[in-house]
């Protein structure tokens, strides 16, 4: 039922494959040492390539043998006729691995290149996007404005048309008694009303406030319960000890009942 997992995973303890030391014996060419260039990571595990280059390797090899000696002139002669061979054939090859890698190079190029052309258009659509977004809240905002002042417009020609000739007009009363907008109910300072001149109004006059006796008859002519204030203590919410420090579960339980509720 338990487990443990360490640091490391089991691929970062592994480590490169271990060559020995070897020694030549004298007058011996093994075919293997012709790999000694080859290293973990560079070229082993071996893959197509390296096998492809093992077995011209071996073909060279095999064409060495086939050549004639340098003992006589028409050897020698037959001799630079297939080294000539042999070096246009190398030629070819080469020639034709430098084509190879100029075809990836090239593939890798257009991948990039449409890569980028992708990633450019994308960021011009987004551009575009934003910049049509922005026109359309301008817009829409543009056509809220139209529609308030088309309103405001609307309602100060239907204020205006209703005393076209500019007759004199009686004060309707109940009107403006039931119209809770009106200059009764909430009077404009440009039509010459100051609240604050008339602040006195407000104040309360009683003959009760004036003198020492009035308050006094005043405070006598009130219940009990006004001047005598009896305050009950409150009762703990939460279950104390003797040293008054509250209980876990009391907390525990108010708690639940807040949640409850």
């Amino acid at each position: 039922t338990l487990g443990t997992q360490t640091d490391y995973r089991d691929g970062e303890a592994q480590t490169d494959p271990y060559s020995p030391e070897y020694v030549v014996p004298g007058g011996s060419m093994p075919e293997l040492l012709t790999l000694a260039t080859l290293t973990w990571g560079r070229g082993l595990p071996a893959g197509l390539a390296e096998v492809e280059m093992i077995e011209r390797a071996r073909e060279k090899r095999a064409w060495e043998a086939t050549l004639p000696a340098m003992d006589s002139v028409s050897n020698i002669a037959k001799r630079r006729k297939m080294m000539d061979h042999m070096e246009r054939k190398e030629w070819a090859f080469r020639e034709q691995e430098i084509e190879k890698l100029q075809k990836a190079r090239l593939e890798v190029l257009k991948e990039l290149l449409q890569r980028q052309e992708e990633n450019q258009n994308k960021l011009n659509a987004k551009r575009l996007d934003d910049h049509w977004q922005n026109r359309q809240k301008a817009k829409e905002e543009k056509i809220k404005k139209i529609q308030h002042d088309y309103a405001m417009i609307l309602r100060k020609l239907i204020a205006k048309k209703k005393n076209v000739m500019g007759k004199l007009e009686r004060r309707d009363i109940i009107k403006e008694y039931t119209d809770f907008a009106s200059q009764t109910y909430a009077p404009l300072s440009r039509n010459g009303y100051f609240p604050d001149n008339h602040s006195e109004r407000y104040v309360v006059k009683s003959c009760y406030l004036d003198t020492f006796a009035g308050l006094c008859e005043l405070e006598a002519s009130l219940p009990d319960y006004v001047t005598q204030v009896k305050i009950k203590a409150p009762k703990p919410k939460y279950t104390t000890t003797e040293t008054g420090f509250i209980k876990r579960s009391a907390r525990l339980e108010v708690t639940l009942a807040q949640v409850h509720q």
